[in-house]
C-alpha cells in the first residue's frame, strides 16, 4: 500500500506504441489511389531500398512480420529435423518457434549480466556440449547490442553461422555498425510497438543476391516461372503488403528523432531513480550505441520483497523499504500505466522445459530448478541461471514517446514511493 496517493492518469500511458506523423497517410493513401494494395509496388520498393541504406546491407526482402522473417532464416541456414539450434534465452518466444517450424531442436544459451543478451561464455560451454551444432540465433535485447564480436569469434571457430534477431534493435549500432548487417541473414520487425511500426512487417536482411531471391519466391507461396501457377517446393504468403510499406515508409525518416525521445526516457528514469536500489538496463557505452526501445530497471536483490510466480499468477508481500517488480507493476495498472515484466526466459515456458539450456558453468538445467527454490550461485557468486534472475527482478517501464516530462515524473515519483 503506498503511503501516497496518487490520481490514475487521465489518458493512459502505454509501455510503447506507435508514434505517427503524417506521412504515413499519404503513402498509404498513393498505395489506394494507384491501386497497388497487395504484395508489389513503389512503397514496397523504397522501404526495401532505405532499410539496405541505413543497415548497410545488400538486400531486404520485405515480409508479412519479423517472425516470418526468422523462419525464412531457418530454410536458408538449412535446418533439418534434429538439429540442434543455439538460442537466446531471454527473448520473445519468436525468436525461438521458427527453429522448431523447420523441425530444429533449440538449446538455450544463459544471459550475462553486461548487455542482458546471450553469454559468449555460455556460447563456448554449449559448443563443447553440442559439438555438431551450425546455427546460432541471438537477439539484441531491447534495442541493446549483445557482444557481437566475442559472439561471432565463438562461432567462427565451430564453423557455425549467425542468425540475428534484430527486432527490437533497428538503429542502434555496435562499434558504429548497424545490427542487422553482422549476421548470415538477420531479421528486423515493424510490429505496433516497434521503434518503427507498419503495424504488422519484417524484413530479411542478407549480402546474398541467391538467398534474397529465395526469399522473395519462398514468401509468394514458391510460385515458379511459368505461364500457369506452377509450384515445385513449399511456399508461404510471407510478403508484405504495399499497404503495411507505406506506414513504414513513412515512418523511417523519423527513426533517429524516435531514437533521441527513447533515449531521454531512459537518462530521465536514470537520473530519477538514482537514490534508489536500483539499476537500468545496462548498455556497454564503450563498444555500443542501444536504440533504447524500452527502458527497464532491475532490483538489487537485498531490496527485493518476498515475490512468488507461478505459470500465470505472481503474489508479493508488501514490505517497508522494499519492493518487487509484481508490486511496481501492480501500481502502474491502477493509475493507468503499462509496465511490462521482463521476457521470461525460454527455457523456463512450459513448452521448452524439456530443451537443453547451458550456463557458463556447463548444462544448466538442474541449476535453474535450484534456482528457482531457493537459489544456486556458481564460481564468481552470481546465480547459475542468469537469466532467470533478470526475471525475477527486473521490469520494463513505460517507454513511450508521447509520454509527456510531467506524466514520466509522475511514474518516477509513483516508483519511487514502492520503496518506502
Amino acid at each position: 500500500m503506498l503511503k501516497k496517493e496518487f490520481a490514475p492518469f487521465e489518458n493512459k500511458i502505454w509501455l510503447s506504441s506507435p508514434t505517427m506523423h503524417g506521412e504515413e497517410i499519404e503513402y498509404v493513401t498513393e498505395a489506394y489511389k494507384t491501386n497497388w494494395m497487395s504484395t508489389v509496388g513503389k512503397n514496397i520498393n523504397e522501404v526495401e531500398r532505405i532499410i539496405c541504406e541505413k543497415v548497410g546491407c545488400k538486400y531486404a526482402v520485405g515480409l508479412a512480420c519479423g517472425t516470418d522473417s526468422l523462419h525464412l532464416a531457418m530454410k536458408l541456414a538449412k535446418i533439418k529435423p534434429g538439429d540442434t539450434v543455439f538460442c537466446s534465452d531471454m527473448t520473445f518466444a519468436a525468436t525461438v518457434n521458427p527453429v522448431v517450424y523447420e523441425g530444429g531442436v533449440p538449446v538455450f544459451i544463459d544471459t550475462e549480466y553486461d548487455t542482458w543478451n546471450m553469454d559468449p561464455v555460455a556460447l563456448e560451454k554449449a559448443f563443447e556440449l553440442y559439438p555438431d551444432t551450425k546455427v546460432v540465433v541471438m537477439a539484441h535485447l531491447y534495442g541493446t547490442p549483445a557482444k557481437l564480436d566475442e559472439l561471432k569469434a565463438i562461432c567462427d571457430r565451430h564453423n557455425a553461422i549467425i542468425i540475428e534477431d534484430a527486432a527490437e534493435s533497428l538503429g542502434a549500432t555496435y562499434k558504429g555498425v548497424q545490427t542487422g548487417s553482422f549476421g548470415y541473414c538477420s531479421a528486423i520487425s515493424f510490429n505496433g510497438n516497434k521503434i518503427i511500426t507498419g503495424s504488422s512487417g519484417g524484413m530479411l536482411l542478407t549480402d546474398s543476391y541467391e538467398d534474397a531471391c529465395k526469399v522473395c519466391k519462398w514468401s509468394t507461396q514458391s510460385r515458379e516461372n511459368a505461364p500457369w501457377y506452377q509450384h515445385e517446393e513449399i511456399g508461404y504468403n510471407y510478403r508484405m503488403s504495399n499497404v503495411i510499406a507505406g506506414v513504414v515508409r513513412g515512418q523511417l525518416p523519423h527513426l533517429e528523432e524516435h531514437i533521441a525521445g527513447k533515449k531521454a526516457i531512459y537518462e530521465r528514469y536514470k537520473e530519477g531513480f538514482k537514490n534508489l536500489p536500483v539499476s537500468m538496463n545496462p548498455i556497454d557505452f564503450e563498444n555500443s550505441e542501444p536504440n533504447y526501445w524500452l527502458s527497464c530497471m532491475i532490483i538489487d536483490s537485498d531490496a527485493m520483497c518476498k515475490q512468488v510466480r507461478s505459470d500465470d499468477k505472481p503474489l508479493y508481500a508488501a514490505e517497508k523499504g522494499k519492493s518487487c517488480p509484481t508490486e511496481i507493476l501492480d501500481t502502474l495498472v491502477k493509475l493507468n500505466a503499462e509496465g511490462r515484466p521482463i521476457w521470461k526466459p525460454m527455457h523456463a515456458q512450459p513448452f521448452y522445459r524439456m530443451n537443453g539450456f547451458v550456463t557458463r558453468e556447463g548444462n544448466g538445467r538442474a541449476a535453474t530448478d535450484a534456482y528457482i527454490s531457493g537459489g544456486s550461485v556458481g564460481k564468481d557468486g552470481n546465480p547459475l541461471d542468469v537469466g532467470m534472475d533478470i526475471f525475477e527482478r527486473g521490469l520494463c517501464l513505460p517507454s513511450d514517446n508521447k509520454m509527456t516530462i510531467e506524466e514520466q515524473d509522475k511514474i518516477i515519483e509513483v516508483i519511487c514511493a514502492c520503496f518506502e
